[in-house]
């Protein structure tokens, strides 16, 4: 059980983590793409028939409000971790010969999802300052 949560959950916040490299505004624009392209990412296997094009359609709207905004990016996210349970229920994979990807990538979006609903701060940036803290801490200049 833990080794199916633990990998998707460091894959979401390795996500987070390398673009996190990106400045802004372009880290929020490429997020947004980023979303955009998930949103389509069932479109060839279309387990769920014509739905999936409606679900595309509501991911792209997000995205494309996503440009301007971090929520929408992150509410993005969210409607594929609901399109990911939808799928893994159904027994129609994200990736058709790896039967719980889409489970994996059920727990993964909320990870990213969170961290765009914070804004998508830079945690390269917060490391740097946490770490910067810290040693002036330790060395009774604080």
């Amino acid at each position: 059980m833990i080794m199916s949560v633990v990998p998707p959950v460091l894959i979401g916040l390795s996500y987070a983590v390398v673009t996190s490299l990106i400045r802004e505004p372009h880290r929020r624009r490429f997020n947004a793409i980023m979303v955009a392209g998930a949103g389509a990412a069932y479109l060839s296997g279309g387990g769920l028939g014509g739905w999936e094009f409606v679900f595309t359609a509501a991911v792209t709207y997000c995205a494309y409000r996503g440009l301007e905004s971090w929520t929408f990016i992150g509410v993005g996210w969210l409607l594929h971790t609901a399109w990911d349970v939808l799928h893994h229920l159904k027994g129609s994979p994200i990736i058709p010969f790896a039967h719980n990807s889409s489970l994996g990538c059920a727990i993964c979006d909320p990870v990213i999802a969170l961290w765009c609903l914070r804004g998508g701060p830079s945690l390269v940036d917060l490391a740097r300052s946490r770490w910067r803290l810290l040693n002036r801490f330790r060395s009774g200049a604080a």
